[in-house]
């Protein structure tokens, strides 16, 4: 059957809807647009461009004969999770296998929604709490004309703050990143993105580099002459990281240093640091390497010339972010199951990534030099309840059709992860979801000692050859430094060693 016999069901008759319809209309390959599907009573039984207004949803889906190339869209951006979740089974329920959503806050950044954004629908449309709506147009107003560096600009963080700045003015974006093939892909879906509409035609420069690499970092901050730089990458998968101590601190911290260093010789405006609540009371090599890149922005600030602000944003996990729990158990549940979960108790806090880098972008914009932002996350969620809603999701019962495994934790985790010390005292901004911490200096080790202690371990040097990448001295010093990385290890040493990720496939969280 040829597609434009594809019946195309618009799911919500607002200003989303009537682009979507626009945009479907005037490509026509994709089927004919068979109604709009809506519950405001002033509009079911007109038409918008032709096209009918049916409803009220829950009602009218029943009605309609539904073919299995038929598809449903959901263009209703400011709904929130519990009510895409209620359409979302509404269609299920009356026979539509093909069901795609427009996401709920980057596409209206500049007022319109593009079917190019559009996508198949999945779990995070549904677990998500209500989204809220920041007016990016005016919040990247600090950005217009400027120059704009992401790293990491290939992962999920550093991905999703790219399209989203693509309506901030700017003059240029620069991606840079060290794996070729992430970086290549958002790439082009940006020039995508540029050509349906989307955005606003800033220059996009595609930039291969490592950031452990001094003299190149050096160099490419002051060749770009970047006024804004978004740090995003980092190594962060706590289980590998253990096993590599050597190159997360190589990497994350001695990186960031390498940034810092070419951005405050070269007058960068502003600098954000993304951290993570892994970082408060480390209890993992990579928890300590994110601790010590905040205190490496906060002691950078105090340098910076009159017109620079240095600042870092601390967030929980992310939905869907690469190695996070949504794309294994999606994996695990298309493979039959069994979904492995670490404890019944473990929890965590959750934050979509639109959402998150949207306010990471407000950070940027009204942040102080030398402040530290924290987001609100909400409520944490137990990740036993996120695995039975993601089965449900999949169309399965957790227990009968999939089952739920728990392997406990790996080395570097815990049950819960704390969001912030006691001492930092998260304060309201006037801003919504945004919290300003106090800062804390170190307690326990001197930073420009500790990092110089560290460099000979992580880079040759012949005058100290036998500390070269020697991961037990690492592990020792930062055990003596750190005392909250110290306890975990002296319990896993009482109690036996957890599972290393070597002999079991578990969650990376």
């Amino acid at each position: 059957m040829n597609k434009v016999d594809t019946h195309l069901y618009i799911i919500g008759a607002g200003f989303a809807g009537q682009m979507i319809a626009k945009d479907l209309m005037r490509k026509k390959i994709f089927g004919t647009v068979a109604a709009f599907l809506d519950d405001n009573k002033e509009l079911i039984g007109t038409k918008i461009d032709g096209i009918p207004v049916l409803g009220p949803i829950d009602q009218v889906a029943a009605l309609l004969r539904v073919s299995a190339i038929d598809e449903a869209i959901i263009s209703i951006p400011s709904a929130s999770g519990e009510r895409i979740r209620n359409i979302h089974n509404i269609l299920k329920n009356n026979g539509f296998f093909r069901i795609k959503i427009l996401p709920s806050i980057s596409q209206v950044i500049d007022g319109k929604a593009h079917l190019i954004q559009t996508r198949n629908i999945n779990p995070l449309d549904i677990l998500g709490r209500t989204p809220i709506i920041i007016p990016l147009h005016e919040s990247l107003a600090y950005l217009k004309g400027k120059r704009v560096l992401i790293t990491g600009a290939g992962g999920s963080i550093g991905s999703e703050l790219a399209r989203q700045l693509l309506s901030g003015g700017s003059e240029r974006l620069y991606l840079f990143g060290h794996g070729e093939n992430s970086i290549v892909k958002i790439y082009r879906e940006l020039h995508i993105l540029q050509n349906e509409g989307v955005g606003e035609k800033a220059s996009v420069v595609p930039i291969i580099g490592d950031m452990k690499d001094r003299e190149y970092v050096k160099y490419i901050i002051k060749k770009t002459r970047a006024d804004v730089i978004f740090h995003c990458a980092a190594y962060k998968h706590v289980p590998m990281m253990e096993e590599n101590p050597v190159a997360v601190i190589e990497n994350n911290v001695l990186g960031t240093k390498n940034l810092l260093d070419a951005a405050l010789e070269s007058g960068t405006e502003r600098f954000v640091l993304i951290s993570t609540d892994k970082a408060v009371d480390p209890v993992s090599v990579y928890g300590v390497s994110k601790m010590l890149c905040e205190k490496l922005v906060t002691e950078y600030s105090e340098k910076t010339a009159s017109k620079q602000s240095f600042m870092f944003v601390r967030f929980g996990n992310v939905l869907g972010s690469r190695g996070s729990i949504l794309p294994i158990f999606m994996d695990q549940i298309q493979n039959g199951g069994p979904v492995t979960v670490t404890d019944k108790e473990m929890e965590r806090y959750f934050m979509t990534i639109p959402e998150a880098c949207s306010l990471v972008l407000q950070a940027g914009g009204v942040g102080q030099n030398g402040a530290s932002y924290l987001l609100d996350m909400g409520d944490p969620v137990k990740i036993i309840d996120l695995a039975e809603q993601i089965i449900r999701f999949s169309g399965f019962e957790p227990y009968e059709d999939i089952d739920i495994k728990f392997i406990g934790a790996r080395r570097g985790e815990r049950l819960v992860e704390p969001l912030w010390l006691k001492e930092e005292n998260p304060k309201p901004t006037a801003y919504k979801k945004l919290l300003r911490l106090t800062n804390i200096p170190s307690k326990t080790f001197n930073l420009d000692s500790l990092i110089e202690q560290i460099e000979p371990i992580c880079t040759f040097n012949a005058q100290k050859s036998e500390l070269y990448r020697n991961k037990e001295i690492l592990i020792s010093l930062l055990r003596k430094e750190v005392p909250t990385l110290d306890d975990f290890y002296k319990d896993e040493e009482q109690y036996g060693k957890r599972t290393d990720m070597a002999t079991s496939v578990k969650v990376v969280l």
